[in-house]
């Protein structure tokens, strides 16, 4: 089943708000032109009906009581004049329907009542006046029911209504045809959009949409080309992911081949402890590169949790500097501590081991020979820092790249640690940067 369209839901979004505000205005003015009609046909009704009696209190003052029949004419009305100590007077013909006990209910204020006739309707009013008499007493009770054939009133009503009715109708019925063409044509910059679209893709990097010049799809396209810029940067990086992990893949298996055949063709004489254990080191460092490329993706999908638990961070650093120190002494660096570091440190251990024995491992693994690695404390930072002559200003930006790498690569080191440095800083919420400074490469960890 296909999805409705965006024409057709504007379309009846127009055609369901037309109908509630046509139908609903010609429904209020339907009720107020019925109700302004009604009073003015029962102002009409009274009006006859008062001057009925106005002609009865005359003749009686006038000691002449008469059948008023004349006053009619020739006009569909009938009447029932009832006074006390009189007989009842009725028009010719006499009215053709008479509410039951009218005259009790027939008060001094005017009643309106609508009375069944055959296939039509009555309009009657009822009210009592006083009649002045020649005898005694000197005026007497009269009421007064007056009714006329209302049917070519509601004939009139009938169409007013269907007037009403068929005005929103016929104009709901243009607005089906007409806005349909209306709405496609509105939405036409769409479907160019949408065609625009269609070349874009991994396959045509760098592609981008051109301004639409509609002010609501502009900012849409600007969302758009956001989302390209950052899926060409994902599909780079991806890119240059791949190619990493397979040249340090390639390498090493090649390595522990060529290893092999040369031993298997050509023996060299060595021992097979140390044969061994040249293949263990190779083995060593590919799974060094499959361990941080899982942990690095268990941190940058969310997976790897931190596990905050109070560290004393004296002790913990003396630990991890004396574990390079060996390293340092044997290039012949120094390992200089300065400062001193606070006493508790609320942090998962394991995730701050991968930030700090990656800074340390790569400073003591890149500093010149005989220069100086020194770590600096401060309140609520560190700072290692060491010499970096081949580095420039514009490297900064690729730290953290799977990979990249500026000098020749190192044993064990595949280019991922500041990669895992940043994941396992960001996880822990510390502020990482790297400064660049005379030469001098600082790399400022902080934390709140």
């Amino acid at each position: 089943m296909k999805p409705p369209s965006l024409a057709a839901r504007i379309t009846l979004l127009l055609v369901g708000t037309s109908l509630a505000v046509l139908g609903g205005g010609a429904l209020l003015m339907d009720w107020r032109i019925d109700r302004a009609m009604e009073s003015r046909y029962r102002e009409n009704l009274l009006t006859q009906a008062q001057a009925l009696t106005t002609v009865v209190e005359i003749e009686q003052a006038a000691g002449e009581p008469q059948q008023p029949a004349g006053l009619l004419g020739e006009s569909d009305g009938w009447y029932e004049l009832r006074c006390e100590g009189l007989a009842p007077q009725r028009s010719t013909p006499p009215p053709p329907a008479v509410p039951a006990g009218w005259p009790q209910i027939a008060g001094t204020t005017p009643r309106f009542v609508n009375l069944r006739h055959g296939s039509g309707r009555l309009g009657a009013v009822m009210f009592a006046f006083q009649e002045p008499s020649a005898t005694r007493p000197p005026t007497r009770r009269c009421t007064l029911l007056f009714m006329q054939d209302r049917r070519a009133f509601d004939r009139l009503l009938t169409t007013l209504d269907w007037i009403l009715a068929l005005s929103p109708a016929l104009a709901l019925l243009v607005a089906l045809v007409a806005v349909p063409l209306i709405v496609r044509r509105g939405l036409k910059p769409v479907r160019a959009l949408v065609e625009r679209m269609r070349d874009i893709g991994p396959h045509a990097p760098g592609q981008r949409l051109p301004a639409s010049g509609t002010r609501e799809l502009d900012p849409l396209v600007a969302r758009f080309n956001d989302v390209l810029a950052r899926m060409d940067e994902g599909l780079a990086r991806e890119r240059q992911f791949a190619s990493g992990l397979a040249h340090e893949t390639r390498t090493r298996l090649a390595e522990l081949r060529a290893l092999a055949e040369v031993e298997a063709r050509y023996p060299s004489g060595r021992e097979l402890g140390q044969i061994l254990g040249e293949i263990g080191q190779i083995g060593a460092e590919l799974e060094a590169t499959v361990s941080a490329l899982l942990l690095l993706t268990r941190l940058q999908s969310g997976l790897e949790q931190p596990q905050r638990q109070p560290l004393e961070l004296a002790p913990w650093l003396e630990r991890h500097v004396q574990r390079h120190r060996a390293y340092a002494t044997a290039r012949g660096l120094a390992l200089a501590v300065n400062g001193t570091p606070p006493a508790h440190l609320h942090t998962d251990p394991a995730l701050l081991e991968v930030v700090l024995g990656n800074l340390l491992g790569n400073a003591c693994a890149y500093a010149p020979d005989g220069d100086t690695v020194k770590v600096d404390l401060a309140r609520g930072r560190l700072c290692i820092s060491n010499a970096a002559p081949g580095l420039e200003p514009a490297d900064l930006a690729r730290f953290g790249q799977r990979f990249w790498r500026k000098q020749a690569p190192h044993a064990g080191h595949a280019g991922l640690g500041l990669a895992l440095v940043h994941a396992a800083a960001e996880a822990l919420g510390m502020d990482l940067r790297f400064e660049l400074e005379d030469g001098r490469l600082s790399a400022v960890l902080g934390w709140g």
